[in-house]
């Protein structure tokens, strides 16, 4: 199955639900006023956010579509292109992106949102291009991530540098690092703790972290990705604005869209972040994660 088809797949919650929902607003005789306000409450309720929303109105209202005008065929080639408009500045392909080598990247999340299944996939397609890839397990707060993380570089051949549970994260950052520098390495994809509950204590780690990798080369990290999960909705958003007081982000990666039926999340983040999405995941194996690309997004999200 090609990645589009999986995509259409997870977005089927999403999708069907919408799509139903439109049907129903258009198969009712209805005041356009009334179609308007149905149509606003249903894209509430995909989680598009209400930026996009309230923008979405402003359009409609501007162009003035009359009675006959605005039928359902119609709203669906304006919001595909509405929503295209605002997903593709944010479309970027993380792996041809260029840096001095190793690339250093931070790869930051809370827990639960898939982070170390993200790595693992990343490190597959990343070394599927010919890379070589060093992992630095730097969440030592959790057992199972550590263990997690070393059961997908073994699956995939990669290397991995880690400590003991609770040692100092920065000091295995710095080793996986100054490692990947002296062998040649592609890539030092560093794993980090995700425990917003203590957000004090995880700005400390990921300031001690970065100044550690800064000491080898002032550049990095070169990237710094936050793993989002689609099923949390509007959580994401939250999760954003307390990461990006921690850290600058360069990119995002949405995971488990095939889990939910607010998918329109990813169309909220961009409107109001505009950070790069760099991919997105459909499910746990090692090819179901792929570039985000908008055009097949909007397709899948409008037309499944």
């Amino acid at each position: 199955m090609n990645f589009f088809k999986k995509l259409q797949n997870s977005l089927k919650k999403t999708s069907e639900k919408f799509v139903k929902g439109i049907d129903e607003v258009f198969n009712k005789s209805k005041p356009q006023q009334e179609i308007l306000q149905d149509i606003e409450d249903l894209l509430i309720q995909a989680d598009v956010g209400v930026g996009f929303v309230e923008e979405f109105k402003k359009n409609i209202a501007h162009k003035k579509y009359s009675q006959e005008e605005l039928t359902k065929e119609n709203f669906f080639q304006i919001i595909a292109k509405e929503i295209e408009n605002i997903l593709t500045p944010v479309q970027k392909n993380f792996f041809s992106i260029t840096h001095n080598k190793p690339i250093v990247v931070l790869v930051c999340g809370v827990n639960g949102v898939g982070k170390t299944t993200t790595i693992g996939k990343l490190c597959k397609k990343l070394k599927d291009q010919g890379n070589k890839i060093i992992v630095g397990a730097a969440d030592t707060f959790r057992a199972a991530a550590i263990e997690q993380l070393e059961l997908w570089c073994k699956k995939i051949n990669v290397e991995i540098i880690k400590s003991d549970l609770g040692s100092d994260p920065a000091s295995v950052a710095f080793k996986s690092f100054e490692y990947a520098k002296k062998n040649n390495f592609d890539y030092c994809i560093i794993d980090t703790a995700g425990r917003l509950q203590n957000k004090k204590n995880l700005m400390e780690e990921f300031s001690k972290i970065i100044r550690v990798l800064k000491k080898i080369d002032n550049h990095t990290p070169h990237e710094t990705i936050l793993v989002l999960d689609a099923t949390t909705g509007q959580n994401a958003i939250n999760q954003i604005e307390e990461f990006k007081k921690i850290t600058p982000i360069t990119g995002i990666i949405m995971t488990k869209l095939d889990g939910t039926a607010k998918g329109g999340i990813l169309v909220a983040i961009a409107k109001q972040f505009q950070i790069p999405i760099y991919a997105i995941g459909v499910g746990e194996k090692e090819e179901d994660l792929d570039n985000f690309v908008a055009k097949d997004f909007v397709q899948a999200f409008i037309k499944n």
